[in-house]
This record gives C-alpha cells, structure tokens and sequence, in this order.
C-alpha cells in the first residue's frame, strides 16, 4: 500500500470520528459531563496554549498526545452503550 493511499485512509477515519463526536455532543442524551469533557479535548487540541510548550522536543508534543485521548477516553466512558451506537449506526448510514 502506497504511503499517499495509507494517509487517504487515516485521513476519511478522521473526518468520520470527528462526525461521530459531533453527534454525540448533540445527542439529546449524551451527559453534561461526557460534552464537557469532551469539549475540553477539543478546546485543548485546538488551544495555542499548552500546559508544556511545544517548543521543548518530545515533551511538548507529548501532553497533547496524552491529554486529549485522555479526555476523549473519559467522555465515552459517561455516555450510555447505546448512544454510542447509535451515533455510530447514524455515521455509516
């Protein structure tokens, strides 16, 4: 597989999960909580301010590898099974 197929691919599951994400915030039954949560990973992967600079190598881009999977992880853990899968359901419609 050709590197510009493979970055394709990495690229149309993006889109597809940020999809995902922006149902469930707007799912009338996803927690206060969880749209937080997940509006802090948002707000933090598009943030010019980092808790560590991203001008110090490794570590700076670290926290941003970390944190915001982190805050993601935790918001799917308060949404309800089947909400998930629903949003879910709805993107591959």
């Amino acid at each position: 597989m050709r590197w510009t197929d493979r970055a394709r691919r990495y690229a149309r599951r993006f889109t597809q999960e940020i999809a995902f994400y922006r149902r469930v915030l707007n799912h009338p039954l996803t927690p206060r909580a969880a749209k937080r949560l997940l509006g802090a990973a948002i707000a933090y992967a598009v943030s010019p301010i980092d808790l560590i600079p991203d001008f110090i190598p490794v570590i700076g881009h670290l926290d941003d590898v970390i944190i915001v999977p982190l805050l993601i992880w935790l918001a799917l853990r308060v949404i309800p099974k089947d909400v998930l899968a629903e949003c879910r359901q709805q993107g591959s419609e």
